[in-house]
């Protein structure tokens, strides 16, 4: 059983020391829940729709965040799963890394499609999908526009990927991708999912909150609101091999004839 918990931040936390003094006032009830892993949204570390300022904020994976999370999971003991702007050389990425309970990294993704808007004006594609293991449960990180591909979501359940981390940042005119489209992912290949949005606003942009998350057989575990909020569930490790033999649609898939 692995207790997750996803932290629907409120998206106008103004810059990397709000954001961190936020999280850190809120660990302790995430760590008095029980919670193993803690999922905070796309670009949490910086602010998603900060324009030129992804720039000044973007930072080396080994950067300021990563001692900040490092001194954090530990002191808290669990592991943290955070968005933030990588600066690698000349390039920026969007990333995400998860630190573990004894502060080591455990997982680290760049963005694969970045989608039309100021993404493509700063920001790169990354190349391949990693998973990493913690508690007992195969996990994989797809960086919202990520998870909206089937092809993606496939692959990494290909891999053996038995949880899925999806930190988002959802704008409010797209409900039906959280609520229809993410959990229907979870479903058509038997994983776990824990889908991180951002609440209320930050410039010009509303943020849809609804993080969710999902189960192997497509059922909601827990679901936010439009505001703040922080959501937790136990995952049954059993639940994967379960759903994946009820409905083996990752084994079938190679018996098609699509040519």
């Amino acid at each position: 059983m692995l207790t997750i918990a996803i932290a629907q931040a409120p998206s106008d936390l103004a810059d990397w020391a709000a954001r961190m003094a936020w999280l850190e006032a809120h660990l302790p009830e995430v760590s008095a829940q029980g919670a193993d892993l803690l999922v905070l949204p796309e670009l949490f570390a910086c602010g998603y729709f900060i324009g030129d300022q992804l720039q000044e904020r973007a930072e080396p994976c080994d950067g300021v965040t990563a001692k900040q999370l490092q001194k954090l999971a530990q002191a808290h003991g669990l592991a943290i799963h955070c968005g933030y702007a990588e600066r690698s050389g000349e390039t920026l990425y969007n990333s995400a890394m998860c630190i573990g309970p004894d502060g080591v990294l455990l997982g680290h993704q760049r963005k694969l499609a970045i989608p039309p808007g100021f993404e493509r004006n700063f920001l790169a594609p990354g190349d391949g999908v990693s998973l990493f293991e913690f508690r007992g449960f195969k996990i994989a990180t797809l960086i919202c526009y990520d998870a909206e591909f089937p092809e993606t979501f496939r692959h990494v359940a290909a891999l053996g990927a038995e949880l899925v981390l999806v930190p988002t940042a959802l704008g409010a005119d797209w409900n039906w991708v959280a609520e229809t489209m993410i959990p229907t992912r979870a479903y058509e290949n038997g994983v776990f999912l824990a889908y991180a949005n951002g609440a209320g606003q930050q410039g010009d942009m509303s943020f849809l909150g609804k993080s969710v998350i999902a189960t192997p057989d497509g059922r909601e575990l827990a679901r936010a609101a439009a505001g703040p909020e922080i959501l937790f569930a136990d995952l049954d490790h059993a639940l994967v091999a379960k759903a994946q033999a009820r409905l083996p649609y990752l084994k079938d898939r190679l018996r098609l004839h699509l040519s």
